[in-house]
């Protein structure tokens, strides 16, 4: 059926003609926008703002970020243009606090400029970043087929959030595993929690997977219980912004309920990520920074107060799932059943890091 190549047509992150094009997931699905970052300052904005949301898609773009930067400096202080990226980095940095991949891809990056001379670093970094995001793209389709291989035929699916190729640099971490599955032994149903407040699930995975021809179902996040009762799901899949060396899994809030539901019910739980987003400098999930955002996203929507004035709201963007409730994590470097501080470390130690 020609493999985890098909069902491969969305990208959302592309550096051309020196501005770096983002797709703006804000508006998807209503309108298909692409937001143009000609500075750094603008691809910083762009993370902070969720115009591109998703661990390694946030990683990829700060890449691409990068590569303003030095440009930019080296126009403003030729030879001298390391110290002169040094206020567009810190901005980058601080963009979004809890997705550790941001901070290995500027720290893969400032590698790179460790490496080159005074002159022009623009072709370098182009071609370093250029690399990193065609590497997650590889990286995608390998957890793609490890986690297809985990799946009966016709399975039946849930998902949280977006992990597809919107929240990466191409085809996707759990979603890439629906979209492997699909071309394997094909998929019955895929259902989408809609992920409240910024409803990820019902307008992007919904999205990619019409637009994908797949598949798509979505139900509200409260929902999920009962159709995990039903019988009616194989497996739960989810991705991961920040993975401490214990396992513990910090990903959009409403995960851990999920995770707690599934081992209720005896349905698998996989996690999805790539090697990158494993904070190996983090014992565990104590140590994981939860984000929040403004209490509006949660007491209005799209600019609309449907709360009382006087009513507050709590806005963790993130919640962390235990590793004891994660049945398998999946990684480009392989699978680690039932992960925990020793077979993560085996992980790393396979593949000689």
């Amino acid at each position: 059926m020609g493999g985890e190549v098909q069902y491969d047509r969305v990208r959302a992150i592309e550096l051309r003609d020196g501005a770096v094009y983002l797709l703006d997931q804000r508006v998807l699905p209503s309108e298909v926008r692409y937001e143009v970052c000609q500075d750094a300052t603008q691809v910083a904005s762009a993370i902070t703002d969720m115009v591109v949301r998703g661990a390694p898609a946030i990683g990829v773009t700060a890449a691409y970020g990068v590569v303003l930067a030095a440009a930019s400096a080296f126009g403003a202080a030729g030879p001298q243009w390391r110290p002169a990226m040094a206020a567009d980095m810190e901005r980058l940095r601080r963009s979004r606090p809890t997705a550790v991949n941001l901070h290995w891809a500027l720290a893969r990056m400032e590698e790179v400029m460790e490496r080159l001379g005074p002159d022009d670093p623009t072709a370098a970094m182009t071609a370093a970043a250029t690399r990193l995001h065609a590497d997650d793209i590889e990286a995608n389709r390998r957890m793609g087929a490890l986690g297809a291989a985990l799946l009966p035929a016709q399975a039946r699916l849930l998902t949280h959030c977006n992990t597809g190729a919107l929240a990466t640099g191409g085809y996707g971490t759990a979603l890439g595993v629906v979209r492997a599955a699909a071309a394997r032994n094909g998929v019955a149903a895929v259902y989408a929690d809609e992920t409240r407040p910024w409803l990820q699930g019902a307008r992007l995975t919904a999205w990619e997977l019409v637009t994908e021809g797949l598949p798509a179902t979505i139900l509200a996040d409260g929902a999920a219980g009962a159709l995990l009762k039903r019988g009616d799901i194989d497996a739960v899949l989810v991705g991961a912004d920040r993975i401490a060396a214990n396992g513990d899994t910090a990903n959009k809030i409403g995960t851990y309920g999920l995770a707690v539901l599934a081992r209720h019910h005896g349905v698998p739980f996989y996690v999805v990520a790539p090697t990158s987003t494993i904070d190996r400098a983090c014992k565990d999930g104590s140590g994981i920074p939860i984000e929040e955002r403004d209490p509006l996203e949660v007491l209005a929507f799209r600019g609309v107060r449907h709360s009382p004035e006087q009513a507050q709201a709590w806005n963790p963007v993130f919640d962390v799932t235990p590793a004891a409730l994660v049945d398998a994590l999946i990684t480009e470097a392989g699978v680690v059943e039932h992960p925990d501080a020793r077979g993560i470390a085996a992980l790393f130690e396979r593949v000689g890091r």
